[in-house]
């Protein structure tokens, strides 16, 4: 396989991980924002305490917690289930960073939805407006924080190294990304490489960033 095709197959890799776990990321972060922002319930303190631990976990605590559980004496791992990811492949890689970026989807959904003025759901709900009308009607004002929950969890997994360096295991052709290629060029010396790499990821992310604002009818112009 030629440089080309092999920087092409790591690109495509890294956005197929990176976008699946960011989608099923968002999907379930941004409901679980919204009722930790507008909801109060038993062991709620407990919830948002774990969520915000969960969004200073350091990457490869993650990536350990997700081995020993896959591993072959694991809770998951010793069962055949069918849902159940293998070490070393993708789905694994994708699992670690759902782990790592739901908490930074949900906490900063949360913190913006808490932001709204409690006016504006009594004003909505006053006019006659269903509860769900009036949730997004919630979520519409905290556009802004939400757009910004998206790019966190983008950022904070497209970045990430040591979790899917140890249950990707970096293997070529099959589970290598770009940021650990990016490590292994390094520690090569392929500095070179190393640095084009860097570049890729780099433009990818802001790529983007850009699209979920474009998407979400936002710029950065003033």
């Amino acid at each position: 396989m030629n440089v080309d095709a092999a920087l092409l197959e790591i690109v495509l890799l890294s956005l197929r991980v990176s976008g699946f776990a960011l989608l099923i990321s968002v999907l379930l972060g941004i409901p679980a924002g919204l009722l930790l922002g507008l909801r109060r319930f038993p062991g709620r303190r407990l919830v948002v305490a774990l969520i915000y631990t969960g969004m200073a976990f350091p990457p490869v605590v993650i990536g350990l917690f997700v081995y020993l559980l896959l591993s072959r004496n694991g809770l998951l791992g010793s069962h055949s289930l069918p849902f159940v990811p293998a070490l070393f492949t993708p789905q694994a890689m994708i699992l670690a960073q759902i782990i790592l970026a739901f908490p930074l989807v949900a906490g900063f959904t949360m913190a913006a939805v808490a932001g709204v003025d409690p006016a504006l759901r009594v004003q909505v709900r006053a006019l006659g407006a269903s509860n769900r009308q009036a949730t997004l009607a919630v979520l519409e004002e905290a556009k802004g924080g939400v757009i910004a929950a998206v790019v966190a969890g983008f950022g904070g997994i497209i970045s990430e190294v040591g979790a899917v360096m140890i249950v990707g295991g970096n293997i070529e052709g099959r589970t290598r990304v770009l940021t650990t290629a990016i490590v292994l060029e390094t520690g090569k010396g392929n500095f070179t490489l190393a640095i084009a790499l860097s570049l890729v990821l780099l433009g990818l992310a802001f790529a983007a960033n850009f699209a979920i604002v474009r998407l979400q009818g936002r710029s950065f112009d003033a």
